[in-house]
Order: structure tokens, then C-alpha cells, then sequence
């Protein structure tokens, strides 16, 4: 019985980025330290002196740094540091999600592509270091709608196993027409598709600017499970296995009771087994209510992650060794939910 991480990060580094395609490296990120001023202070207090700039926007590269991780495992300059902090927590596999492609980055498709170009390159360079225990999530460029294939296959054939996405994608909810050849591919490749927590509009980020992350972060994401599930794209295409990672489980019954009340007065109601009938599944926290969540949609379908390499209310290094050892809930439900449930998602 393996323990696998179905939700840990990277932090990108100016090597992220040189794999950027040769025509294209005029767009490539590159950091900006501040020097005088104001300062801002990081998640875990840090204060924050480096800035990325992408597409002539500043973003924060320090701000969601877990000072409980080293720099070197973090960034992955040093990836048997990371290999060794998997097994001092007894981590067997990590199902590894990007940092800066957390918010809105440009609507500019070129740039689109060449960053997830290099990025996606990165990680495969990455996991042809330890195949077995790091895997990830391949970043489609999706403003760039003609390469998203090249990019998918190319994942599938370098360690990827799933594919990441935020909620509202190119300003557009996911259940858009726009996203159907996109969503075909995956069911085509057999690529899970994997909502993270983060939004990809500019209008929504901006808007929420003071949130400390809620309604940019979390609430987005509820927004798309309920998009999806009342527009049936699990029913427009049945082999895709969706994942629901970094927003706590906690809103899973409330959502359902939503929709069944909504999608009953129209003949349809969610069902009996509302995530397995959709092949959609949510990552929980150990602050979750679990037992309620349990009760309210069984241990099938449930998976979990520490969130490795960040700081913030989804963040626990120790989730995975809590959730087997504290006795919260029983032993064959935390077997599913750290092994089962995420070898089902990512097809491991």
C-alpha cells in the first residue's frame, strides 16, 4: 500500500524557463528584486524582495513559500533533497502542480504557449530523475487552442498524469464549447483533467484584489464543480476522470444539495453516488469535517495532498501521515483515500 501526495508544488526558477522555444524567447519570465520602499510580507512572514515579470506584469515569487520545506527541495535544484524529504514523511509519490500558473499570467496566446512550453519541458526533465515518485501535471496552453495537442502529447509521453487547470480558463466558464476539442483530447489521451485552486481571469483576480485568497482561490473552483456538474460534462464526455485539488472538501454536500434542489425541478437531481457517477474527485484536508463528508459521499472518491512547498490554509506537510495514524476516520477509507482513490484519478 503506497502513500501518494495527490497535491505538492514546485516553485519555478529562471531554469523553468530555458526551455523557452528559440523564437520565442523574447517572452521569457525573468525576476526583478526590489530594492528600496514598502515592503510586503510573505505567508510565513517572509518578507518579499523578488517579483517575476510576465508579459509586463509584476507577480509575487515569494509570497507562498513553506519555510517547512528546503529551498533546494522546493525548487527542485536538488532532487534527491526532495526525494529525501518524501521518505522522512513517508511519502511514496508526488503528483507535482506549478506555483506562478496559480493566477492569471497574460491573454496573450504566443506567450501562452512559450511559458507552458518551457515550463511543461522543466518538469519533464524532473521526472525523468525519479519516474517513479514525482509526477505532474502537464500545463496546456489553452489561448493557444492548436497547440494544446502537441503539449498534452507531450506529457503523456514524459511522466505526466493528469493535466492542470484553473477555474474560468481564458475568461470563460469550463463548460464553454470553446474547451470541448480540448476536453476530447484528455478523454482521447487518457489524461486526467485537474482543477487546482486559482483563477485564470484577469477581470476576477483584480476584482477580488484585497481577498486574501477565498473568493480568487476557492470559491472559483466550487464555482466550476457546479458549472460542470449542472451543464453535464461528465455526461458530454464520459472517459474524462476530473479532480478537484486545494479547495478542503467541506463544500462538497453543500454544492451537491445545491444542484440536487436545482437539477430536481428539472427531472435530472445528482443522483445516488453524485462523484462516482461523474468520475470527479475532490482532495479533503485533514481540518475537513471528514466524517461528514464521508457520510455524505462515501471514500471513493476522496484523495488528499499536503500542498507541499506553500503555506496556507490548505497547507500541511503532515497531512498524509495524520490522515493514517491519527484515528479519525477508518483505516480502509484512509488506505482508499491515500492510495486508491488518487492511483484511480491519475490513472497511476
Amino acid at each position: 500500500m503506497a502513500t501518494i501526495d495527490a497535491d505538492a508544488h514546485v516553485l519555478e526558477t529562471p531554469r523553468t524557463w530555458e526551455f523557452m522555444p528559440p523564437n520565442l524567447k523574447r517572452h521569457t519570465p525573468f525576476v526583478v528584486n526590489q530594492q528600496s520602499g514598502e515592503t510586503t510580507l510573505g505567508s510565513s512572514g517572509n518578507v518579499i524582495r523578488e517579483f517575476w515579470v510576465v508579459d509586463n506584469r509584476l507577480h509575487n515569487k515569494q509570497f507562498n513559500v513553506g519555510l517547512d520545506t528546503s529551498e533546494a527541495a522546493r525548487e527542485m535544484t536538488d532532487i534527491q533533497a526532495r526525494i529525501d524529504h518524501m521518505k522522512e514523511l513517508e511519502i511514496d509519490i508526488q503528483v507535482l502542480f506549478p506555483t506562478l500558473f496559480l493566477r492569471p499570467l497574460t491573454m496573450n496566446a504566443e506567450i501562452d504557449y512559450a511559458i507552458c512550453y518551457s515550463y511543461n519541458r522543466w518538469l519533464a526533465e524532473i521526472n525523468k530523475a525519479a519516474p517513479e515518485a514525482l509526477r505532474w501535471v502537464v500545463c496546456p496552453p489553452l489561448l493557444a487552442m492548436d497547440k494544446v495537442r502537441e503539449e498534452l502529447v507531450f506529457g503523456k509521453e514524459n511522466g505526466a498524469c493528469g493535466i492542470f487547470i484553473r477555474a474560468m480558463e481564458t475568461d470563460r466558464m469550463l463548460s464553454d464549447p470553446y474547451f470541448f476539442p480540448f476536453y476530447e483530447m484528455a478523454e482521447e489521451l487518457d489524461l486526467a483533467i485537474v482543477l487546482h485552486s486559482g483563477v485564470a481571469s484577469f477581470t476576477v483576480h483584480e476584482a477580488y484584489r484585497s481577498d486574501p485568497g477565498f473568493n480568487r482561490f476557492k470559491l472559483s473552483g466550487v464555482g466550476a464543480f457546479h458549472d460542470l456538474i449542472w451543464n453535464d460534462l461528465p455526461g458530454k464526455f464520459p472517459k474524462v476522470r476530473w479532480g478537484f485539488v486545494e479547495l478542503s472538501a467541506q463544500w462538497v454536500p453543500y454544492a451537491l444539495n445545491d444542484l440536487d434542489l436545482r437539477l430536481s425541478r428539472m427531472g435530472r437531481g445528482v443522483g445516488e453516488n453524485p462523484l462516482g457517477d461523474n468520475n470527479i474527485f475532490v482532495a479533503c484536508q485533514v481540518t475537513d469535517d471528514l466524517d461528514y463528508i464521508l457520510d455524505t459521499v462515501g471514500d471513493d472518491n476522496i484523495v488528499v495532498g499536503t500542498d507541499y512547498g506553500h503555506n496556507d490554509t490548505s497547507t500541511e506537510i503532515q497531512a498524509l501521515r495524520k490522515l493514517r495514524t491519527d484515528g479519525k476516520i477508518p483505516s480502509n477509507s484512509a488506505d482508499k483515500i491515500l492510495d486508491n482513490n488518487s492511483r484511480r484519478l491519475y490513472g497511476l
